[in-house]
């Protein structure tokens, strides 16, 4: 298979996709779900550095007390808002904190001064500042794609803190799957949006319903979250384009290191299954482009696969669920309850 219809294509494509403004649409999350779910949120922002807050979504307990806490980290370019239908399906029996990270949505923006400034190590000093401010003394842990870098360095780092781990379709180790690489134009690459698409925020929500396999009220609020509207109406990524790149590059050119996690663990391997559901965008594009992209499908199921087979080697007594026909930015959504029953499913250390 060539390089542009091999698997190096994919990740360039995937990656073009996660960095720029379609990131904001698509790891978003919503829900349309029928499971019951906790009333009421609370919207916080926590200090978690001079000059540095995070924007944190606090869903109480239906059951009330707040001691089992579950702390979801979305996925690259995401906001808490990604979680609004599955937070509240959890709070059914937990405390749900949903965490945006420093240079998303509604938390702050400083400068990238060093490689350091958004690497993992500095997410995860600023994940344990919340914890110690809401004082929250240990957590369930669970993240989305690139946010098992955090879990595995917060786990390793403070074993005392974290009850058990939950892997919503993460990836074993992007540096060793080739690190950092600077996007490529491939003829996977969803359509950019024009001038047009950006002229307004109605535009701009008209533009990702477009390029969206699903589209709904979650998915809008992390939109709007990642947006700002400028003063003619016209809107554009409130993340800064020094700041989405240093975190893109922070998180592919890290290693985690499974060998010093000792919490249960749960992961979730999402199997796309077909092109709407890695590909959504292409689904009427000319026959050549959709062979093409096929090709790309075929090839990059049996490696998604393995790579969950081999997180799940490397935290020996860890559950592994594989979910097919998924779309990696919204498959806790779609199958929400699946996720949800298979959280609850496992057997977390105690709260003491």
């Amino acid at each position: 298979m060539s390089k542009t219809h091999g698997a190096p294509a994919h990740f360039h494509a995937r990656r073009h996709f996660l960095s720029g403004m379609t990131a904001l649409a698509s790891l978003a999350a919503c829900g349309g779900n029928s499971l019951p779910r906790a009333s009421g949120v609370t919207d916080r922002q926590i200090g978690v550095a001079p000059g540095v807050s995070l924007h944190v979504r606090d869903w109480p307990s239906a059951r009330g007390g707040s001691d089992d806490v579950i702390v979801l980290l979305a996925g690259l370019g995401a906001n808490a808002h990604a979680f609004d239908s599955l937070a509240p399906a959890l709070a059914r029996r937990h405390r749900v904190l949903a965490i945006t990270r420093r240079g998303y949505g509604s938390s702050s923006k400083p400068t990238p001064a060093s490689d350091a400034s958004y690497a993992p190590a500095t997410l995860v000093a600023d994940l344990l500042a919340v914890l110690d401010a809401l004082k929250v003394p240990r957590i369930i842990l669970a993240g989305h794609s690139i946010a098992g870098n955090e879990l595995t360095l917060f786990a390793g780092s403070h074993p005392r803190r974290v009850r058990g781990l939950a892997y919503l379709d993460t990836t074993f180790d992007y540096l060793a799957s080739g690190g950092y690489e600077e996007p490529a134009p491939t003829p996977y690459d969803e359509p950019p949006p024009g001038q047009a698409d950006l002229a307004s925020l109605d535009a701009s929500i008209a533009y990702a319903r477009r390029i969206n396999k699903q589209w709904w009220p979650a998915l809008e609020a992390n939109w709007r979250d990642a947006l700002e509207v400028l003063p003619d109406g016209s809107v554009r990524p409130n993340t800064p384009p020094a700041i989405a790149r240093a975190m893109d590059v922070a998180a592919h050119n890290f290693s985690p290191d499974y060998r010093r996690v000792r919490a249960p663990a749960l992961i979730v391997t999402v199997d796309p299954g077909t092109l709407r559901n890695l590909f959504p965008w292409l689904l009427q594009a000319d026959p050549a482009t959709r062979a093409a992209a096929q090709e790309v499908l075929d090839f990059i199921r049996p490696l998604r696969l393995a790579d969950g087979e081999r997180l799940a080697a490397a935290l020996p007594g860890s559950s592994h669920l594989v979910m097919r026909n998924g779309f990696h930015s919204d498959f806790f959504i779609e199958y929400e309850s699946t996720v949800v029953d298979a959280i609850e499913a496992m057997r977390w250390e105690g709260l003491q």
